[in-house]
């Protein structure tokens, strides 16, 4: 081999290895392609906007998301009616989870009744006394998040698009530093599996909200209900979380008491099943994607609440499929029984 041939296969080594140091970090927190890029810090910094108290399954996701190492909670945003109210709601999760280092903000109130079906959990709660910082104006503390950020944030979405849509609308270029990882929709698949897709609550109950976040000039990944309408533990799965001593999980079944009571369900349920549990998806989907089918399509919200695809249409990540949605079952019952300093230890799964 000559000095020029042994030049040329040192440049290619140098270069190979370059690319790795690049792709390194990545990898090695076991995020994919679709997944949020890690922080200095090594974790996902992100921003929940939850509508939290209108059905359980956002508790089962704050929890997980509290319980998850991967990520940085930079905000939590309540959404959707009564959002004061709620705001005391996950206020009080935060000081039983010993996390009111997480900013709160109360979202733009809906014209819905007062109250909500989880307002016997928090009956006693001060929030007068809650030593964390709540900000009244929830859609100006995501903007400023966000555009403080030396970091991309990832805004999960959990709810109605109220607070999101506002926020666009108040600061366009949040788009531009944050990508978008929301529970909307529904594309081949209904409710529960259904072989038509059909109109989702998140999406139809405030349209010109969700038309204005899907055609914003960010990244976005959606769970439909293609994928995240399936999600119901039962038996043995269930049981590890019903019986857990662990905080968050007690916590959440306290609240899953309090809201099944609170709309005439039949507390049997509660002993041998959960709802269904559509909002963990997005969780899963801030960090990584691997135990699902991903399709990058055109999808357009349609003026009667339908996420229809449309070539011509803004390209969005869509989980359409499971790989393996028992392996989701069972990271989801590890992370909400499991001692957060221990989660590490399940973090790639």
């Amino acid at each position: 081999m000559n000095i020029r041939q042994i030049t040329a296969r040192w440049v290619l080594i140098l270069l190979a290895l370059a690319v790795l140091t690049s792709t390194g970090p990545q990898k090695l927190m076991g995020t994919e392609p679709n997944g949020g890029m890690p922080g200095k810090n090594g974790k996902i910094p992100v921003i929940l906007d939850t509508d939290i108290c209108d059905d359980i399954d956002d508790t089962w996701a704050l929890a997980m998301l509290l319980q998850s190492p991967e990520f940085d909670i930079k905000l939590i945003t309540t959404a959707v009616g009564d959002t004061e109210a709620k705001t005391k709601v996950v206020a009080k999760i935060l000081q039983t989870a010993g996390r009111t280092d997480i900013p709160i903000g109360t979202g733009i109130a809906g014209d819905m009744k007062k109250g909500h079906r989880q307002d016997e959990w928090v009956k006693n709660f001060d929030l007068s006394k809650y030593p964390g910082k709540i900000y009244p104006d929830g859609v100006q503390a995501m903007v400023d998040t966000i555009m403080r950020s030396p970091e991309p944030i990832t805004l999960i979405a959990i709810g109605p698009l109220p607070n999101v849509a506002a926020a666009l609308q108040r600061e366009p270029n949040i788009a531009k530093k944050a990508r978008f990882v929301g529970m909307h929709g529904s594309v081949r698949r209904g409710y529960g599996g259904k072989s038509q897709p059909q109109q989702e609550y998140n999406v139809v109950s405030f349209v010109k909200e969700a038309q204005r976040v899907f055609t914003a000039d960010w990244d976005m990944t959606i769970t439909p209900l293609d994928t995240c309408s399936l999600i119901i533990l039962r038996t043995d799965k269930y049981k590890k979380v019903l019986d857990s001593t662990n905080p968050m999980a007690k916590t959440v079944i306290e609240n899953y008491r309090v809201w099944a009571k609170s709309g005439g369900m039949n507390e049997s349920q509660v002993n041998d099943r959960s709802t269904t549990l559509f909002d963990t998806v997005a969780i899963y989907l801030a960090m990584r994607s691997n135990l699902l089918e991903m399709e990058n399509l055109g999808i357009r919200v349609t003026d009667d609440g339908r996420t229809v695809i449309d070539e011509k249409a803004k390209k969005i990540n869509c989980a359409l499929k499971w790989k393996n949605l028992g392996a989701f079952e069972d990271l989801l019952v590890e992370r909400l029984t499991s001692p957060v300093g221990t989660a590490d230890a399940i973090k790639q799964k």
